[in-house]
């Protein structure tokens, strides 16, 4: 807060800023995201620098990632004599291979509640550099992120994931700790990315997906309604997937079984 009115700033509602004011909050991020010295971080949307500060003071190597020009004076005031690198730029158009050298980064970030959902996705799908996630999304994000076949919040965002990464919720966050203080509250997910590729390389992603996309644009179909016209009888039998199902009953292993009936 001091920062704030030092510099000036408010938080501003369009690029969905919600600023994390309590530091054992971001120290307990830190700590449960497991940053060692040895890690190189990155984070996006550093705000104000809390969390940054609490993953320098593992020793981590921290890249923080700032669209807002209006942050980064305060930024670099609270990281400096830091392994910080600060860089002004959106992140859903940046080149990430240009900014991050080798692989196993962690992607550590209090995501804004308007651009978490895409972020994440694009991370896991064209930045293979980043090994493994931590993120703090609002819950029901959270909840499609990290969801299983049957579970409520099991969807297309779900079935994404599972294609590239192990999810798991690591803790709750409450709304009071954030400036200005959310309508909702927060949880911490942790997606770790599959050693070994969880679509196989005969499978193409991108029929997979369309396939996942037609069947959750109409979730509350059967499969062989939302499905007609691409996916005939015999190709479901061959599947071994039961044309009365609704998407969600659908494991990642059914998707790549349809798409291979399909496409063989």
């Amino acid at each position: 807060m001091d920062l704030l009115d030092r510099h000036d700033l408010e938080p501003r509602r369009a690029l969905g800023q919600n600023f994390v004011v309590d530091p054992n909050t971001v120290r307990r991020i830190a700590s449960l995201a497991r940053i060692g010295s040895d890690d190189r971080v990155v984070e996006i949307g550093p705000g104000l620098g809390s969390l940054t500060l609490a993953l320098c003071e593992t020793g981590a190597e921290v890249v923080a990632i700032e669209a807002d020009r209006s942050l980064l004076d305060p930024l670099a005031e609270t990281t400096k004599h830091t392994r910080t690198r600060i860089i002004h730029a959106d992140a859903t158009e940046l080149t990430w291979s240009d900014e991050l050298d080798g692989d196993g980064w962690v992607l550590v970030a209090n995501l804004p509640y308007n651009v978490g959902t895409p972020l994440v996705a694009d991370v896991l799908d064209f930045v293979p550099k980043v090994s493994r996630l931590v993120v703090m999304v609002q819950r029901e994000v959270a909840d499609r992120l990290i969801a299983g076949p049957g579970d409520d919040a099991y969807g297309a965002l779900s079935v994404k994931v599972a294609s590239w990464a192990t999810g798991r919720r690591l803790c709750s966050v409450p709304s009071t700790v954030f400036h200005p203080r959310p309508k909702v509250d927060s949880t911490v997910v942790e997606l770790t990315r599959h050693i070994e590729p969880a679509v196989p390389g005969d499978v193409d992603r991108g029929h997979l997906f369309a396939l996942v996309r037609q069947a959750y644009g109409q979730r509350r179909k059967m499969m062989r309604a939302s499905l007609r016209g691409v996916v005939d009888t015999s190709q479901f039998e061959s599947a071994a997937v039961r044309p009365e199902a609704r998407p969600e009953e659908l494991a990642l292993a059914d998707w790549i079984s349809l798409t291979r009936a399909v496409w063989r």
